[in-house]
């Protein structure tokens, strides 16, 4: 038996970057306690989501990986507490900047560098004047605590995302998200996720941020709803829409894989079929 404990968290960000980072560690630390081994944090956690409005002083908050102050805090902290911390973070790469995560193993090494791959362009939700569509591809990592796959919220939107990630072996999905007041309800924004465990058998972790926040003329009221899936894409543990929380759920990995094996939808996937996948607008256009 391979015994895994997830937790998702959620937690209103403040303008103060330092104390958004301490109020993350604390709930990693509280997590932790809790018997939690891989820890989600939501999405760009370091500071406000600067995306709503269009300001090229934001900037200014991107940060190499290699040098990046947040990942070296949480890779101490990982390695004490014996977790796996996937870390969001606004990434420069020498002209250009993604928005990036990377994993920390329980031991505090750094893992690969995952670039988000599709990037948004909505009223709220300006993504792409700060990031360049990533180029990492998709990544599975191979943790002390099991081989995980990760998106970034517009990511959770896309099943060929998901199903990428569980092809190359991923055995629980985790999407860290920013989302809030949208056409978008929140819902569909679970439902789809579910669709990503059910359809792949494997659960899944979304965090997301709670509370409103506002950029000079512009406001988001994020809806939280952080939650957890089994393999079969029922919600085992969700958060609601005001509170800080951390939630947390078993998973013995070997079982899962003997479902997975049992119902033997990957044997019978038709890649050769699959096609119009690589298109945009498919072959059979009228």
């Amino acid at each position: 038996m391979r015994k895994t404990v997830v937790a998702a968290t959620q937690f209103k960000n403040s303008s103060n970057i330092k104390d958004n980072i301490l109020k993350a560690e604390e709930l990693v630390v509280k997590a932790a306690e809790q018997g939690a081994h891989i820890i989600l944090l939501q999405e760009l956690f370091e500071s406000l989501y600067f995306c709503q409005e269009v300001n090229p002083d934001h900037f200014d908050l991107a940060c190499e990986a290699e040098s990046h102050p947040t990942i070296k805090h949480f890779a101490k902290l990982a390695k004490k507490l014996n977790v796996v911390l996937p870390i969001s973070f606004f990434e420069k790469s020498n002209n250009v900047f993604f928005n990036s995560l990377i994993v920390i193993d329980a031991d505090g090494t750094w893992l690969d560098v995952y670039r988000k791959t599709h990037i948004p362009d909505d009223p709220g939700y300006f993504e792409k004047y700060y990031f360049s569509p990533g180029d990492s591809g998709f990544k599975v990592w191979h943790t002390k605590f099991g081989k995980i796959g990760i998106g970034i919220c517009w990511d959770q939107w896309y099943p060929e995302a998901a199903r990428c990630m569980a092809l190359n072996g991923a055995e629980i999905l985790f999407y860290p998200t920013a989302i809030g007041t949208s056409p978008t309800p929140v819902d569909h924004w679970q439902t789809v996720m579910r669709g990503h465990a059910a359809a792949n058998m494997i659960p899944v972790v979304a965090s997301n941020r709670i509370g409103v926040e506002k950029l000079n003329n512009t406001e988001i009221d994020f809806y939280g709803r952080s939650f957890i899936t089994d393999n079969i894409g029922m919600i085992t543990k969700e958060g609601n829409s005001k509170d800080e929380i951390i939630i947390t759920h078993e998973f013995d990995l070997d079982e899962l894989v003997k479902f997975r094996r049992e119902a033997c939808c990957f044997r019978d996937r038709r890649p050769e079929c699959y096609g119009d996948l690589l298109t945009l607008g498919g072959h059979n256009r009228v």
